[in-house]
């Protein structure tokens, strides 16, 4: 991880879903840089993890569910709290899924646009106060799926979808008080979510033919295009979604998962 070491000293960063994968990779670079970062995961047991290789008096654990709107004020009360402050929300907190909407279930549905929507619409809804106050910036999770329809993943793309339009109209909403909103859309990146695929030597192989790059993505690939829109590097920009993909969404934003199954 390439970093500059001081550009987000005295800052303080809220990531949800930092315990593993794209989330941890992006608690990581922050605290390289200086930040004071918040990590989040609904087992306390899996954020201490994360927590053992920074610097405890920048670090704040908050174990919850982010799909539930008491948690959204409580962090960000703790995270004033012990912090002063708030300057960036990073929204990176998710649940993947896939198949056929006819077969989906009532819990299926609700898990997937509870966690993945509504708990980006209750984080942002906390910590606007907060960011009003700083300047601060808003980066949501959000993903190619987001941007164009894939065949076997119409829940998901529903909800990413929601996150992509979101961040548009928050950046319209949120300019004048000085709060810029942007999110970043990756493709197949290396974590838990994707184990699934990279253990179909079949469907990688198909799908790395469709990424010009030739490599799935790694957390720290994302987390320095955030750490960049979070950063005074990018003091003009809000309202972007930036594919992080390898080159997926050249091909009409469409991923296409389903094809090579």
């Amino acid at each position: 991880m390439t970093a500059a070491s001081d550009r987000f000293s005295g800052k303080t960063v809220i990531v949800t879903g930092s315990s593993s994968g794209i989330g941890r990779g992006i608690a990581e670079r922050f605290a390289a840089e200086g930040a004071n970062v918040v990590l989040n995961s609904r087992s306390r047991e899996d954020i201490e993890k994360v927590a053992e290789g920074l610097d405890e008096k920048r670090t704040l654990l908050v174990e919850g569910d982010v799909s539930k709107p008491e948690f959204a004020k409580d962090i960000v009360a703790k995270t004033v709290e012990r912090f002063a402050g708030l300057d960036v929300l990073c929204n990176n907190a998710g649940v993947g899924g896939n198949g056929p909407l006819a077969e989906a279930s009532d819990d299926d549905i609700d898990q997937m646009i509870d966690i993945n929507v509504k708990g980006v619409l209750y984080l942002c809804r906390a910590a606007i106060p907060e960011l009003a106050k700083s300047g601060g910036s808003i980066v949501n999770t959000s993903s190619v799926s987001g941007t164009g329809g894939d065949w076997t993943m119409p829940i998901y793309c529903a909800s990413k979808g929601a996150v992509t339009n979101l961040t548009r109209a928050l950046a319209m909403q949120l300019g004048e008080q000085g709060v810029r909103v942007n999110a970043v859309c990756p493709s197949f990146t290396r974590s838990e979510m994707s184990s699934g695929i990279e253990e179909n030597d079949a469907l990688m192989t198909a799908f790395m033919r469709r990424m010009p790059l030739g490599r799935p993505g790694e957390p720290e690939d994302v987390a320095a295009v955030v750490a960049f829109l979070a950063s005074d590097d990018a003091r003009h920009v809000t309202g972007v979604n930036l594919p992080v993909d390898g080159g997926v969404s050249a091909s009409n934003g469409q991923p296409n998962f389903g094809a090579f199954q």
